[in-house]
């Protein structure tokens, strides 16, 4: 099975695309568009790192000094349930938030916790059009990979070279 993780050169002209309909699509939802959704929606797109509430805050909050993280909280989980944003939380973990909405899944490094996109063609045509699943009505599906990344993995590898045998 082909998996590949997402081209980060995609992600501007994606996060621009995006960011160009916003207006009209919470307009249409009759949502307000004000400032502060425009730069939490801006700083979700513009990040790569699947954010917690507290990294968006910190990014608004140089522009917009008197915003507060309840706000930000709040217009994160309204952009989830109007389908500007997706949640991504991993079990025993706080919420991280995604602005990518198009069909893919996640591969999440076991130590430090990064996340990084990925595609699987063959699972989302293998899932397509499966509308059942035993007693359950099936709404969508996001596969998350545990593992161990590069970076991680190279520290893994140090260490383990520079222990010392015990005796």
């Amino acid at each position: 099975m082909e998996l590949q993780l997402v081209n980060e050169r995609r992600r501007g002209p994606y996060a621009a695309k995006r960011l160009s309909e916003f207006a009209v699509r919470c307009r249409r939802g009759g949502l307000a568009v004000t400032p502060q959704r425009l730069a939490i929606i801006k700083a979700l797109l513009g990040s790569g790192e699947h954010p917690r509430a507290d990294a968006i805050f910190a990014a608004v909050r140089m522009q917009h000094p008197h915003i507060s993280l309840a706000t930000v909280h709040r217009t994160l989980e309204t952009l989830c349930d109007i389908g500007e944003a997706r949640k991504v939380t991993m079990l025993h973990d706080s919420a991280r938030y995604d602005g990518n909405i198009t069909p893919h899944h996640h591969v999440v490094c076991v130590k430090c916790r990064r996340i990084r996109d990925i595609e699987i063609p063959r699972l989302d045509r293998l899932l397509a059009g499966q509308s059942e699943l035993g007693e359950f009505t099936v709404l969508g599906s996001s596969l998350e990979i545990h593992a161990l990344c590069e970076d991680c993995g190279a520290k893994r590898a140090r260490a383990k070279l520079t222990r010392k045998p015990r005796r």
